[in-house]
């Protein structure tokens, strides 16, 4: 027998007009579509006549459904995966999926369309040469501070998830780890009240304390700018350091890290002292 074929079909992520010719004939050719949220992707294939069957696949029945998925396939049916907005995997469910596909040599075809990360970044007015993409930051506050740390001397335009709950905490963390960097916050993309903010960290939360927070954010961060830093200012800031406990190697590490610059440079500014 034959076996069936999963299909990651990228779907609006916000304005339903926002999907391609072949993701409606595809969603409209399988027997079933695992849906994120089957009361939000019954609206799409209700204005799109579709009627394949939706069933729930969301990150809390994930490897549960993944299970049944893989037998469905294997009897020959082939299946949709479809996250609430945007491309499948990306921050949304389809993971386990897909590696289930292939350990099985089950054909996995993507269907490209909508993306949050992109939509945004297109826009933003930041580099768009390189970039990376980190979903959303870890919860507490400790654990964002550890987690951003090592993105300080990165260079490329970082991108980010965000609630509407904790976005302008989560720029006041950006502000003490990057300092005033230029950043863009961009809230419900192509839909009705679609705004972005643009500006230093200071001036977009600003701008923020003055809107409806509402929506899902998509945060771009400017990467760091090269430049030159002097012994001077190594060993100013490995005396400040040392002196607030931390050890010289340890020191030596971050400062490296934070300027870009090589160990054994800050070892030997670090053997004045």
């Amino acid at each position: 027998m034959k076996e069936g074929i999963l299909y990651l079909v990228a779907t609006p992520i916000g304005n339903l007009e926002d999907i391609t010719f072949r993701a409606i004939r595809i969603l409209k050719e399988v027997d079933l579509i695992a849906a994120e949220d089957t009361r939000t992707s019954a609206k799409l294939t209700a204005k799109y006549n579709i009627k394949a069957k939706l069933i729930s696949y969301h990150k809390f029945n994930e490897k549960q459904k993944a299970e049944f998925l893989i037998e469905q396939l294997r009897s020959g049916k082939s299946v949709a995966v479809v996250s609430d907005a945007g491309t499948p995997g990306i921050s949304d469910p389809s993971e386990v999926i897909v590696k289930e596909c292939i350990k099985n040599n089950i054909p996995v075809i993507p269907i490209p369309g909508p993306s949050a990360i992109i939509t945004a970044l297109s826009a933003s007015g930041l580099s768009t040469e390189n970039f990376s993409f980190f979903g959303f930051l870890p919860k507490t506050k400790s654990k964002q501070i550890e987690f951003l740390q090592d993105l300080i001397s990165g260079k490329e335009t970082m991108i980010f998830y965000e609630s509407p709950k904790r976005v302008k905490q989560t720029l006041q963390t950006f502000l003490e780890i990057f300092g005033n960097r230029q950043i863009v916050v961009s809230k419900e993309l192509t839909k009705i009240y679609e705004t972005f903010f643009r500006g230093t960290i200071i001036e977009v939360l600003s701008q923020l304390n003055e809107t409806n927070l509402k929506g899902e954010f998509v945060i771009l961060l400017e990467g760091a700018k090269e430049r030159e830093v002097s012994d001077v200012e190594i060993e100013k800031l490995l005396r400040e350091k040392i002196a607030n406990g931390l050890s010289k190697s340890e020191t030596v590490k971050e400062i490296s890290k934070k300027f870009n610059i090589k160990k054994n440079r800050v070892y030997q500014v670090s053997l004045r002292i």
